[in-house]
């Protein structure tokens, strides 16, 4: 789903860029000194999952984006998190670029501050192992599913041509959902049978209230 080097003009990547500092900027006052080691991991898995599973189609690609699961564990943090793991691959493996780095970051980040917001009270207030695996593969498939659909805006915006790319690869991501769902599930299921605090995420920017 990384958009590459050069393929969005220059307003439409700066306003990638513009969106992307803003929701950096509240990751970043959103992010408590206890969630540090959990963003570190967490960006380590987006940068190994879209390595090891990587389908190339043209100016993009396909592969799992653990943005759901980032969104349930780090809510508004998960923002900086993705721009660290999608520079480092921009830097070392040339996926996405520099020039869309901004357009990458909230097309898989924003969608993980959505499922914050629809998923983690609901996840933290389940009864059962077996709720929290469908609420967080609900989580899963929403996100990559809003990811999708910001991804496919995006290649519209930077030209007609790039439109094929979206009908191509809408069978592929079809796929990926059902595994980012089950995946995200499976997490979630995990963390809230041995360590349910994991989902404990401060509500408001700058406060140490939960939601």
């Amino acid at each position: 789903m990384h958009i590459t080097e050069g393929v969005a003009p220059a307003s439409v990547a700066a306003a990638g860029a513009l969106l992307a500092a803003g929701g950096v900027v509240a990751g970043l006052r959103a992010m408590k000194d206890e969630q540090i080691p959990r963003a570190a991991i967490m960006a380590s898995a987006i940068f190994a999952a879209s390595l090891l599973i990587r389908l190339p189609l043209g100016p993009s690609s396909v592969h799992p984006v653990l943005n759901g699961l980032a969104g349930l564990l780090l809510g508004w943090a998960a923002v900086p998190v993705f721009l660290v793991a999608l520079f480092l691959q921009a830097l070392l493996f040339q996926f996405g670029g520099i020039t869309t780095l901004g357009l990458n970051t909230v097309v898989m980040g924003a969608p993980a501050v959505l499922c914050y917001y629809g998923f983690n009270r609901s996840l933290r207030r389940c009864g059962s192992a077996r709720a929290a695996f469908w609420l967080g593969a609900a989580a899963g498939v929403t996100a990559l599913l809003f990811s999708f659909l910001l991804w496919a805006g995006a290649l519209v915006l930077s030209g007609k041509s790039l439109a094929v790319i979206v009908k191509l690869a809408l069978v592929p991501h079809l796929a990926i959902l059902g595994v980012e769902g089950a995946f995200t599930g499976f997490v979630s299921a995990f963390l809230f049978r041995v360590y349910p605090r994991a989902f404990e995420i401060p509500r408001t920017l700058g406060t140490g209230t939960l939601s």
